[in-house]
């Protein structure tokens, strides 16, 4: 699903490893403000069909987020809480996700921690509100391949 970018949404690209034994990456998606505080959690996809919610033990290992917001939250997430998914490119929609944020610089910050595998957080700039178009894109080097933002007005 390349190709033509939709208005406000968030590609977070999986990469393929050749390993062993894989294991889907849990991965959080959220916004930070200037002091690098929690203002809204996006997305978090993480094992959620596991018996008596055990997968949500291995949450704490996307060590930025949890110390952020996931120590605190109560999972599932409402409207943000999603399955792990494979590598590959996945399409967020943000939609109205910002709409009642502050005006200001913020950080979008994606972190993927793998079992058996590393984790990794990358992040790019975003100004609110969107008076103009927005594309910011950054390479990971392990656990994310790309992640790029799209925000149009």
């Amino acid at each position: 699903m390349s190709g033509a970018s939709q208005a406000d949404e968030l590609k977070v690209t999986l990469p393929r490893m050749s390993v062993a034994e894989y294991h889907a990456p849990y991965v959080a998606v959220w916004l930070a403000d200037g002091k690098n505080k929690r203002v809204k959690d996006i997305a978090v996809w993480y094992d959620m069909e596991m018996e008596n919610a055990k997968g949500e033990k291995w949450l704490k290992d996307l060590r930025l987020w949890w110390r952020r917001s996931g120590r605190s939250a109560d999972m599932p997430l409402d409207g943000v809480s999603g399955a792990t998914r494979r590598p590959g490119e996945h399409s967020i929609d943000l939609g109205n996700t910002f709409a009642d944020i502050p005006a200001g610089e913020y950080t979008l910050n994606v972190e993927a921690a793998r079992e058996l595998g590393g984790r990794e957080v990358v992040s790019v700039p975003v100004t609110l509100p969107v008076t103009s178009a927005q594309h910011q894109s950054a390479d990971g080097e392990s656990e994310i391949e790309k992640i790029e933002l799209t925000l149009e007005r």
